[in-house]
């Protein structure tokens, strides 16, 4: 309740119970003069301004430090990658007229399918000593599939149980594998070339692959205008299919037993289709069958 009452209002107050409060006076030395008031009060203001002018002009003073950012996450290096095997390259050009020296080092040094990269060895075929720079004069030419692991670790073609095999069938015709014509078996001729279609190791002895056998021909081309033989022997069915596809029409759709018992031709020279030694160890009752096939070329070379 408003305390601005009369003296009237006062007293019906106090005769109505209701006691009124009055606060005490100040002390005369509390009281501060009017003007002391004021100064105070603009004092107060003043600082209040400053300290606001002062927070406004420096808050970097007065601002809590940003937090420190978090070091960056060092880039771990990837493992090092397995060096690529070295690419493939085109076949070596002018193969048609390599010499046997060049066609030999063109053989061992080619990339031209996905074979060199699993191979040990390239096979090139072994066959009699030459004079140095010339291809050996030979009567026999006798031209596998490809290489099987045994062959891929020597270098060598047709060595292991089927090189035994092979061995034994050149031995009836009076014939004997070997570089080294200085100790050849009495009665025995070295004038017999060994080789494959393809100079490279197929994987786990796979079939060879059209497009690799593609790539390896030119070298058997060739091998077969620098040795000049008398008498091919195709041993197995990519061997076949190779010498004759250009002479036998879709030779690739007939059976191995229906090109056998004739002579095809091949540049010119007779070609006579047989077993595989590897097959004729696992089909015995072959074997009766693949002798004809070589009397067949026998006959053939003799006339």
């Amino acid at each position: 309740m408003s305390l601005d009452l009369d003296k009237r209002q006062r007293a019906m107050l106090r005769e109505m119970g209701v006691r009124l409060w009055q606060p005490p006076a100040p002390a005369a030395d509390q009281v501060a003069p009017e003007s002391a008031i004021n100064r105070i009060a603009v004092g107060a203001h003043a600082e209040r301004a400053e300290a606001r002018s002062e927070a406004e002009s420096a808050p970097a003073r007065h601002a809590p430090a940003a937090p420190a950012p978090l070091p960056s996450a060092r880039a771990v290096p990837a493992p090092a990658a397995a060096r690529p095997a070295p690419g493939l390259q085109p076949r070596p050009a002018g193969v048609d007229r390599m010499d046997w020296p060049a066609l030999q080092a063109a053989v061992a040094g080619c990339r031209a399918c996905v074979l060199c990269e699993s191979r040990q060895n390239t096979v090139f075929g072994i066959g009699p000593a030459a004079a140095e720079g010339a291809a050996p004069q030979v009567d026999w030419l006798i031209v596998g599939e490809a290489p099987g692991e045994n062959e891929d670790l020597a270098g060598e073609p047709f060595v292991g149980q089927a090189g035994k095999l092979l061995d034994n069938m050149l031995l009836a015709m009076g014939l004997q594998r070997g570089s080294d014509p200085s100790v050849p078996r009495a009665g025995l001729s070295t004038s017999v070339f060994i080789t494959n279609v393809l100079k490279c190791r197929p994987p786990a002895n796979r079939n060879p692959d059209p497009a690799e056998v593609a790539q390896c021909e030119p070298y058997l081309k060739r091998q077969v205008e620098l040795l000049q033989p008398k008498m091919i022997l195709a041993l197995g069915k990519f061997a076949a299919q190779s010498l004759l596809q250009d002479s036998v029409p879709e030779v690739q759709k007939i059976p191995l037993g229906k090109l056998r018992g004739q002579v095809h031709s091949y540049l010119g020279v007779p070609v006579v289709v047989s077993y595989h030694p590897a097959y004729l160890l696992r089909s015995q009752g072959d074997k009766a069958k693949a002798w004809d096939d070589l009397c067949l070329a026998q006959a053939q070379l003799k006339r």
